[in-house]
């Protein structure tokens, strides 16, 4: 089980618009993965930190691709 979802925090509370400016940036090479706290204030996204981190914390690039892809995705 991720380490995420034994703390009970994910990206359900992290809006559309924030997880596609983070896909954005991995995909864009404009950020670092795995994803720090650091990297995500440069994005502007400090506030989601938490959320984030919980979920995609030490994870590889492709990884992070692949869950913000997916969240998206069933997001529609």
């Amino acid at each position: 089980m991720a380490s995420g979802a034994l703390r009970g925090v994910g990206l359900r509370e992290v809006p559309t618009e924030r997880l596609r400016t983070l896909l954005r940036a991995v995909y864009r090479k404009e950020t670092t993965v795995p994803v720090t706290p650091a990297s995500l204030a440069a994005l502007g996204l400090q506030d989601w930190s938490e959320h984030v981190l919980g979920t995609l914390r030490d994870l590889e690039e492709k990884a992070v691709h692949a869950v913000l892809v997916a969240v998206l995705a069933e997001r529609g």
